[in-house]
């Protein structure tokens, strides 16, 4: 039977306990892609897609106004709720490809870390981060790259009850992919990168793709 999305959250529930402990390059890189990213975050609402364990939502809460974290593993959104305890957080347990549980137009950011190759279907992430965007507001995107996922690689723990290792579905989205189903969205491209890690050589494929976009006032055409 193919993987599906209660599958992924199962997985991560598995995780949970050992997910910030675990050494983990992709989830160290993204971090550190995510704090040198200029999103002027004073003042701002974010909506964090995926927050799981709240590791980057408790560096979030102290330069925002407000966070609203998402995910869909109960285990992994207990740790979060354990780790940030300040008022600025809510943190909701909610599958991503239905309605988000968000205002229309309440947010000024929302971001994405290595949530969207669990995700068969981008286009109602896009729609969703749109609906609940402020004109003018961001989407950033940090997910592991098509081009690693395309060599075999996709997020994998060690399961302690079985001892064996166990890999978390993943669907490969190509950057084509991210691209245009932001535009089409009603999204403007402001920046896309390919990050590799600090030890790389010539040759070595990228780690992560980051792709930002900024609500667009413009009609939005067909690509």
């Amino acid at each position: 039977m193919p993987a599906n999305k209660t599958d992924v959250a199962a997985a991560y529930d598995r995780w949970a306990e050992s997910y910030d402990t675990d050494a983990n390059q992709t989830r160290e890189l993204a971090a550190s892609v995510l704090r040198r990213q200029n999103l002027n975050l004073t003042g701002c609402t974010i909506v964090e897609i995926g927050c799981g364990t709240g590791r980057n939502t408790e560096w979030l809460v102290d330069h925002a106004a407000e966070v609203i974290g998402v995910d869909f593993s109960a285990e992994m959104l207990n740790v979060a709720k354990s780790r940030v305890r300040s008022p600025r957080v809510r943190f909701i347990q909610h599958d991503l490809s239905a309605s988000w549980p968000v205002a229309d137009a309440s947010a000024d950011l929302v971001l994405d870390m290595l949530v969207l190759e669990h995700i068969e279907d981008l286009q109602p992430i896009y729609a969703e981060a749109a609906r609940v965007l402020r004109p003018g507001g961001g989407l950033f995107i940090c997910e592991l790259h098509p081009f690693r996922q395309m060599s075999g690689r996709r997020a994998e723990f060690l399961n302690k009850e079985t001892g064996e290792v166990e890999q978390v579905a993943a669907w490969v989205h190509q950057v084509s992919d991210f691209v245009k189903t932001g535009l089409t969205s009603g999204f403007e491209l402001i920046d896309l990168d390919d990050w590799f890690d600090s030890d790389a050589r010539p040759g070595d494929l990228p780690r992560l793709l980051s792709v930002h976009f900024r609500l667009s006032t413009l009609p939005v055409f067909d690509i």
